[in-house]
């Protein structure tokens, strides 16, 4: 790309966020009844049974030398609120059933929740539950328009990077920041994303779960700077996300009029990764519909959009790695009825039976799926059973997706006292339900368990 060329797109690129900036407050403040409070109650109510895991416990045991006066959703750690922020992060994506957005290509609430949560702690003075929501849709608006403009590179996951830009929104929403300097803020951190390539995640890498809370904190520092007068918005984005990370299409970057990416997003029902759900959804079909059990079935074969390609691999040795294996999710979907927290944890029984079964499952990039990519994720599924029969289905998105089947409020919460009992999961309601009247946000959340 040449010097001038290099100019051109920088300068689309600042627009382009000034405008996001501006239209997604503007968007957020004017919102009429939305999806933000079943957002958070899927959140926080994931991030307390995330908590619990052994890893994530092992995680914040070893931060017993940080200081500070908050503490994690769980109780299990306390710090500053930028460690806690990062802590919290990291426990809503380890059991991957955190709320996602496929135009996002990713998951904004666990990148923009936690950033307002320690933005509001460091506030200079009390912030109001309402004001407190308008950031997390703002900032969640912010974060899926720049998912939805990047075109990634294949090498790189979808964590860590383009959510950092939500996180800022949000941050410098609760600090009152001019339009001006949030667009700096916005900008500003895309210079500080992690790198986040595929093969960390398919090797079963803990420090994959990392890139989520380090995306928070670099979105709460782009805000610091932004709000000191170091940083202002060059469209730096265009050489960051769009020049490291993959392409950027500024034009992308538009708020749509109308409609609030907040309430399209989708609630997880499997602990796998989302590009797996439709074809687990499918098999319990087929299964259910046709009363068979693994071992009625001979062999799997599943189509998919080229999004699931990295998901190929068949040999997980922890439960991450199992988590974005396509052939061991389903064929986990063959042997158990549900994709639990437990299903697959190498040390458990579900996973030795789906191991033992996996070479039935075959699975492949189909191109006509592909291009149904971002409104759909479809799959198509054939079981082929012991008469020679073979029996096919398809979906074209996963249950819980906005546009097919999604999961009320009730549903979720529901989701949520599976995970981690009713009583846990009424406090997280409880205090979500009091935030729009909150005059501060930051003793509302003290009632988080």
């Amino acid at each position: 790309m040449t010097h001038s060329e290099t100019f051109r797109s920088a300068e689309r690129s600042r627009q382009a966020v000034d405008r996001l900036v501006a239209d997604a407050l503007t968007a957020a403040e004017a919102r009429g009844p939305s999806r933000v409070e079943t957002v958070l109650v899927d959140l926080w109510g994931v991030g307390l049974a995330g908590s619990r895991t052994s890893e994530v416990a092992a995680l914040m045991a070893s931060r017993r030398r940080d200081s500070g006066p908050w503490r994690t959703v769980g109780g299990a750690a306390t710090g500053d609120a930028d460690t806690v922020a990062l802590l919290d992060a990291v426990a809503s994506c380890c059991f991957e059933l955190d709320e996602g957005n496929k135009y996002a290509a990713g998951h904004p609430a666990a990148h923009v929740v936690p950033a307002a949560v320690a933005a509001a702690r460091l506030a200079d003075g009390p912030v109001t539950g309402a004001a407190f929501l308008t950031a997390v849709v703002a900032g969640y608006e912010v974060a899926t328009r720049f998912g939805h403009a990047l075109a990634r590179d294949p090498r790189w996951h979808t964590h860590g990077h383009w959510g950092a830009t939500g996180a800022a929104m949000a941050a410098a929403v609760v600090w009152g920041l001019s339009a001006e300097r949030t667009a700096a803020a916005v900008d500003a951190s895309t210079s500080l994303v992690s790198i986040a390539p595929w093969e960390v995640v398919l090797q079963g890498h803990f420090g994959r779960n990392l890139w989520m809370g380090t995306a928070v904190r670099s979105g709460l520092d782009a805000a610091r700077l932004a709000e000191a007068g170091l940083v202002d918005n060059v469209g730096i984005a265009s050489s960051t996300l769009g020049g490291v990370v993959g392409t950027l299409h500024a034009d992308r970057l538009a708020v749509e009029p109308g409609v609030l990416s907040v309430d399209r997003g989708y609630a997880k029902r499997h602990a796998s990764c989302s590009y797996t759900h439709a074809a687990v959804d499918v098999v319990q079909h087929l299964r259910r519909e046709h009363e068979l059990s693994a071992d009625d079935v001979t062999a799997v074969r599943v189509r998919i959009h080229g999004l699931a390609e990295p998901l190929f691999g068949r040999t997980p040795t922890t439960r991450l790695q199992a988590m974005f294996s396509l052939p061991v999710v389903v064929a986990a979907a063959l042997v158990a009825d549900e994709i639990g927290v437990d299903t697959l944890d190498p040390d458990g029984a579900t996973f030795a039976r789906a191991t033992a079964v996996v070479d039935r499952v075959e699975v492949e990039v189909a191109d006509h799926l592909t291009a149904l990519l971002p409104d759909r994720r479809a799959v198509e599924v054939e079981l082929t059973v012991r008469s020679g029969e073979v029996l096919a289905a398809g979906a074209p998105n996963p249950v819980g997706d906005s546009d097919h089947f999604p999961l009320d409020r009730d549903a979720v919460v529901a989701k949520i006292a599976g995970l981690v009992g009713v009583a846990d999961a009424r406090r997280v309601v409880e205090v979500v339900d009091g935030l729009a009247g909150a005059a501060d946000v930051v003793e509302a959340l003290q009632g988080l368990p």
